[in-house]
């Protein structure tokens, strides 16, 4: 009998699963644990959406995987509307199970192998890091490709471009991101934003607050008017509090677009049409969008002022749902002070190695939990 071989991808240990002491720690708190950590939406999905889903529910057929032409119609409303980007086909919009499968799953979806490569952010959700080994790519965390050696910088295939970031809050203005396409374009290498904290900006990014809106890597500053080589994935999972639904959508080149419907296709990556139908209700709302922002620009202001007494200093966050900082000490030694007071953080070493020495705390608590632990910091101070 022939030996058995080993099965299974060769891919590190699932990072948050090295927060479980520190929950134990934080688990200990007499009044029980606030959980800053993850990020993961604790407010009511709007009504309008629930109700779309619900009138949805009798779908006994097969859905789309391009999506129902009213939903990439709706996309390409909200393109306009909402990202300054007019003129989108609706024929280049693809609806996703969320975007984090996309994000793993794009770089093989293109086509990309061995001896390709792709870039991400120095700092960075460690999933742009995983499509590229699933792909058999080589992942290389560069902010600039002239960082890049030339041997490296031939072989570019894929950019990916995170603006708002995660974790650092790190917005891209429209210059910044205009270099960064044509760098791409001079190589043939398709550039991929994911803008999923677009509508939570804050400060110069928040227009409620005589700001100017995120650009997107469509936006016609960014793309001279030609979307060819560029993709724009978005989520509704922070927006408008449908992590549950898995509700995403990717946008940009019409050329691109039917290879990744054709190989969606094949591997049954389908989006539920009553989720689809949720899509585009939210879409269509922005009232839940402005009334969801409202509450976090108070947790964040709350928070903020909290963990800075406390001795956080922080840096970049001018967008996104998130705090992102140092102490000046390391990663896990803030961890667990965090854990003492009985909140769990987001380590920044999970986010590369410039994350090293720094946290990330989420603003997704609920506003009595998020009062606990401004009082906690408060007394530790």
């Amino acid at each position: 009998m022939a030996e058995r071989g080993g099965f299974g991808l060769d891919l590190p240990d699932y990072p948050w699963n090295a927060l479980a002491p520190y929950r134990a720690m934080a688990g200990e708190h007499p009044d029980g644990v606030v959980d800053l950590s993850i990020g993961t939406p604790v407010d009511p999905t709007p009504l309008v959406i629930q109700d779309a889903l619900a009138a949805a529910a009798d779908a006994p057929g097969y859905p789309t995987t391009h999506g129902t032409a009213a939903l990439r119609e709706a996309v390409a409303a909200w393109y306009a509307e909402r990202r300054g980007v007019p003129g989108l086909d609706p024929d280049a919009v693809m609806p996703t199970v969320g975007s984090k499968e996309l994000v793993a799953w794009l770089p093989l979806l293109l086509g990309l192998g061995p001896g390709d490569v792709v870039v991400r952010p120095v700092v960075a959700y460690p999933t742009y890091d995983i499509g590229a080994r699933l792909a058999g790519a080589e992942s290389v965390a560069v902010d600039s490709l002239d960082e890049l050696e030339p041997a490296v910088r031939e072989r570019v295939r894929m950019v990916w471009v995170n603006s708002p970031g995660n974790p650092t809050g790190t917005v891209r203005d429209a210059a910044s991101l205009r270099t960064l396409v044509e760098q791409a374009r001079s190589q043939g290498a398709v550039v991929v934003s994911d803008e999923c904290y677009a509508e939570l900006g804050w400060g110069r990014w928040d227009p409620a607050e005589g700001g100017e809106p995120v650009p997107s890597v469509l936006d016609p500053r960014v793309s001279g008017g030609d979307m060819s080589l560029l993709l724009s994935a978005y989520s509704l999972s922070k927006q408008s509090n449908l992590a549950g639904y898995r509700a995403a959508f990717l946008a940009g080149d019409p050329e691109l677009m039917p290879s990744l419907v054709n190989s969606r296709k094949h591997a049954g990556m389908i989006v539920a049409y009553p989720v689809q139908e949720a899509m585009r209700a939210a879409l269509g709302d922005t009232a839940h969008v402005a009334a969801q922002k409202s509450l976090y620009r108070d947790r964040r202001a709350a928070l903020k002022l909290a963990v800075e007494a406390f001795g956080l200093r922080i840096e970049d966050s001018e967008a996104g749902l998130y705090l992102w900082g140092s102490t000046g000490e390391d990663t896990w030694t803030t961890v667990e002070r965090f854990a003492r007071l009985g909140i769990v953080v987001g380590p920044g070493t999970f986010y590369g190695e410039a994350g090293h020495g720094h946290v990330r705390l989420s603003l997704t608590a609920t506003d009595e939990r998020m009062a606990a632990a401004v009082q906690r910091l408060a007394e530790a101070g």
